[in-house]
């Protein structure tokens, strides 16, 4: 099993601008023709730290010149609510309404199908000359969407450059359970292959990578 060798937000922050500032990356190279998924786990209790790194790290990107297009899934649920005249009537009714009837009401109206992943697809064709996306916002949209689930839609979406989840939990590799996606590190893993561990990817030089 495998985990994360950056301790601390700063040095995670250190490396997450060489890595994406590389050419290799950006170029998706050295990925065995596999798609260009990328995950960031990190530990839930620097979620807020994390959360405040996210904007200096595409403004390091921007004045570089590597455009970054970040989607926050918690936001574009409320907006496919609020455009579908369904988000005051979903505030109203959440009271009294019984909880596992409730999920499975928001499961069904956000379905990652037919809803989530065609209005993330939208929002990568509004925005010209993307170097990288970020997904962001993943706890925020637990129980109802699942990040393996989002993943697995996209893979045929997403093209032309890579893809990175910020994931607040772990992505473990064993040999007994394969990869697994374990969000907080506590809930039960969702297993998950396809996507490379960016906190292990290896700068070789002063531009170039490779994933592992």
């Amino acid at each position: 099993m495998t985990h994360s060798k950056y301790c601390t937000v700063p040095e995670l922050f250190k490396h997450l601008k060489a890595v994406m500032s590389s050419r290799r990356f950006l170029n998706m190279e050295g990925l065995n023709n596999d798609i260009p998924f990328f995950l960031c786990p990190f530990p839930v209790k620097e979620k807020r730290n994390v959360e405040q790194m996210i904007p200096q790290l595409k403004k390091h990107l921007a004045d570089n010149g590597i455009v970054v297009l970040e989607i926050n899934l918690y936001d574009l649920c409320i907006r496919i609510l609020k455009e579908s005249d369904i988000f005051d009537r979903l505030c109203d009714i959440e009271p009294d309404t019984e909880k596992g009837f409730f999920l499975e009401s928001l499961q069904s109206i956000l379905d990652v199908e037919s809803h989530i992943v065609p209005a993330i697809t939208d929002s990568v064709l509004e925005h010209e000359g993307i170097n990288i996306l970020f997904l962001t916002g993943v706890g925020e949209v637990f129980p109802y969407i699942r990040t393996h689930n989002i993943l697995n839609n996209l893979q045929s979406r997403i093209k032309g450059f890579p893809l990175v989840l910020f994931f607040p939990g772990e992505y473990t590799h064993s040999q007994d359970k394969g990869a697994t996606l374990s969000l907080f590190g506590i809930l039960p893993g969702d297993k998950y292959y396809r996507a490379y561990d960016l906190t292990k990817y290896e700068i070789q030089g002063t531009d170039d990578a490779k994933a592992e």
